[in-house]
């Protein structure tokens, strides 16, 4: 099953989380934050809130596109939700240049945004790598990248089988509506 990436999603994520860190924080704390985020709502909700895709790399789990679009990716096209919201990484900090609106995240999201950085925000970006590295879901990849299922991530939060076939199947039909209502995929973000 392949959710579609929303960048809109994710982008106002990182902006909630930045805009509670005073503006600026480090590429790779955000990044943990965001897996952080993505796997909670996961576990609570039976759907995250980037829609990523996920990877174990050295320094843990962490979403593949959300990680291409701060280290990796050069724009690729003539508008990038993203970069127009944050900035590319100077010194290893990544800045909020503008902020969205808001009107993808829900007020719930936001919540659990920021619980999260309540409970988290503190921590360096080393200290969230090795928390994620505690994780069930990760795996060592010997410098290389091992994929993370939604499936993996449910069953290290000690879902039910039964739990992980409902969720699934709801991801499924979500995905398949996604498909239908947005063939073409704009705004820069990609399938993932």
């Amino acid at each position: 099953m392949v959710l579609h990436f929303n960048e809109r999603r994710a982008t106002e994520a990182a902006a909630k989380f930045l805009e509670l860190c005073g503006g600026q924080m480090n590429w790779l704390k955000l990044i943990k934050l965001l897996y952080l985020l993505d796997r909670e709502a996961l576990l609570r909700w039976g759907r995250p809130v980037t829609t990523d895709r996920y990877v174990s790399i050295v320094v843990g789990p962490v979403g593949s596109r959300l990680y291409g679009l701060i280290c990796e990716e050069a724009v690729t096209s003539a508008y990038s939700i993203w970069r127009h919201f944050i900035s590319d990484p100077r010194n290893s900090e990544v800045s909020l240049i503008a902020e969205p609106e808001f009107d993808e995240i829900s007020p719930s999201e936001e919540s659990l945004i920021e619980e999260i950085f309540t409970n988290c925000g503190e921590l360096s970006q080393w200290d969230l790598a090795q928390l994620s590295r505690d994780f069930p879901e990760w795996q060592d990849p010997n410098d290389g990248a091992i994929p993370i299922t939604y499936r993996d991530i449910l069953r290290a939060g000690h879902k039910t089988p039964n739990e992980i076939a409902a969720i699934e199947s709801e991801l499924e039909a979500l995905a398949a509506a996604e498909a239908i209502l947005h063939p073409l995929v704009t705004g820069g973000s990609g399938r993932t």
